[in-house]
């Protein structure tokens, strides 16, 4: 076990916590995860403090759990999996290293929001492939590493983009840089040269960065990261097209991401599209659910520095042959709500209170990556384990974002629940877990498991648990990162 004393000369005495009652709001979060109280809560301000605080478990054999984001936490990656764990807690590490337009990419530290780092970056005339409406406490870095998806797939070109280099600290102690950064020789100095850390891919043939992205803390810490980033148009144009056809709806986003003729584009069911806009609670939420078509498919047409309303007119004109193909209407509403509005909405983090939390107090995810022609009948397997939940199927969220290209999407299903009633929380946790086990049978592919179902989604995979266990005692040989969490 770490000293207090030790933990004191490296951070600062400011910069460690044992108070109960901060230790008890990292115990737990929203998920189902079982509650277990780290030891005490250390902040390091640089890497230095980092490699430190990291070499000092191995010595004594103490449990690390990284965390970079701010609460509400949902995931149960952030709650130690077993007792005597230190809490590392990276929200002091705020630096902006570098936003470069020329190049599109940006370098943080892991303790920087999508709030400080959006006006940053468009003060330098490019923009970030953001997730949708990610939490106001959410660091750019903790999202990027769990590989939440983008709502710009036109950008995406890989799974684990935006991400582009890292410099990690893996529980070994050893410190790491992957991609171009990895040398020859320091940042700084390949900066001197016009180098920019942008190739995610190396050092040598090997694609590290897969080994830290969707790790959950378990193979080190990561103290910087670069991320590509795209450039800030000077004009756009949103629509929304309604239907109570998903199938048209996927049909249309299939072409409009093949032709990439959109940025954003994503669709969500009547129910998460109320959750987001309502104002007025409870009465509105009803009110403007009831207005809203059943599917609603948002989008945008962007225009640039050059001939930005040509672009678009020319775009919309090819939009408009798809629509009438498919027999619907692209319009600058769905309701109650305005593709202005949503526009506006998904290029910031969520208000507060976060939105999916606003309806009842607690939401459980169920997330997975498929292909559109399993979709429906995925869909349709989850609303019947719903009603024999006893969970109303049309009081589940439904989001579909296009990933990577339009090869693939992403599918996951919102639940909404009281976590004061009891009855009503455990009719979630059973669904949600009948729910993964059936959606497998289905072929969902589930690439981020967490908390209680993540065992059973990889134990599925014996050939890939024995090669994450072989990379885990390369990487942290006495198993100090975040134990107890994937397959670990």
């Amino acid at each position: 076990m770490i000293g207090k004393e030790k933990l004191v000369k490296i951070v600062g005495a400011g910069n460690v916590s044992y108070e109960q009652k901060t230790l008890d709001e990292y115990s737990k979060d929203i998920s189902f995860v079982n509650a277990v109280r780290p030891v005490c809560v250390v902040k390091p301000k640089n890497a230095s403090d980092v490699r430190k605080i990291v070499n000092l478990a191995n010595k004594t054999q103490t449990p690390l759990v990284p965390v970079s984001s701010g609460p509400p936490h949902f995931r149960g990656d952030t709650v130690p999996g077993i007792g005597g764990a230190v809490i590392v807690d990276l929200s002091k590490m705020k630096k902006i290293i570098n936003v470069d337009r020329a190049r599109r990419v940006a370098m943080v530290e892991p303790g920087v929001t999508f709030g400080e780092l959006i006006p940053a970056a468009e003060k330098e005339g490019i923009r970030l492939n953001m997730p949708l409406l990610p939490r106001k406490s959410k660091t750019v870095i903790g999202s990027i590493l769990e590989r939440e998806p983008v709502i710009m797939p036109k950008y995406q070109w890989d799974i684990s983009d935006p991400l582009s280099c890292v410099e990690v600290i893996f529980g070994s102690g050893d410190e790491f840089r992957t991609g171009q950064a990895a040398g020859p020789g320091t940042v700084k100095e390949q900066w001197a040269v016009g180098g920019v850390q942008k190739a995610p891919y190396g050092p040598g043939v090997a694609s590290w960065h897969r080994l830290i992205q969707g790790a959950q803390g378990t193979m080190g810490i990561v103290t910087w990261a670069s991320m590509r980033c795209e450039i800030l148009p000077s004009l756009e144009e949103p629509f929304v097209v309604g239907s109570s056809n998903l199938d048209t709806l996927l049909e249309m986003i299939s072409w409009l991401i093949r032709l990439r003729m959109v940025n954003e584009c994503f669709i969500l069911n009547n129910t998460n599209l109320a959750a987001i806009f309502t104002k007025k609670w409870p009465r509105g939420y009803q009110n403007l659910k009831d207005s809203l078509p059943a599917w609603t498919l948002f989008y945008t047409v962007a225009g640039y520095e050059y001939l930005p309303e040509e672009r678009i007119s020319s775009h919309i004109k090819g939009i408009t042959e798809i629509t009438q193909r498919l027999g619907v209407e692209a319009v600058k509403a769905a309701g109650g709500v305005s593709a202005n509005e949503i526009l506006k909405a998904v290029q910031q983090p969520s208000g507060e209170p976060y939105w999916k939390l606003r309806y009842k107090g607690a939401c459980e995810d169920i997330f997975f990556l498929t292909i559109n022609d399993k979709l429906e009948g995925q869909i349709g397997v989850m609303n019947e384990l719903a009603e024999k939940a006893d969970y109303s199927a049309s009081e589940m969220g439904v989001y579909i974002q296009p990933i990577v290209q339009g090869t693939g999407c992403h599918c996951e299903f919102n639940l909404f629940y009281d976590p004061g009633n009891p009855s009503e929380l455990n009719r979630v946790r059973g669904l949600s877990n009948s729910a993964v086990k059936s959606l497998m049978a289905k072929d969902a592919f589930f690439s981020r498991p967490y908390g209680e179902n993540a065992n059973m989604i990889l134990n599925r995979d014996a050939a890939t648990v024995a090669v994450l266990d072989k990379l885990k005692k390369m990487f942290d040989p006495n198993s100090i990162m975040n134990p107890g969490k994937v397959c670990f």
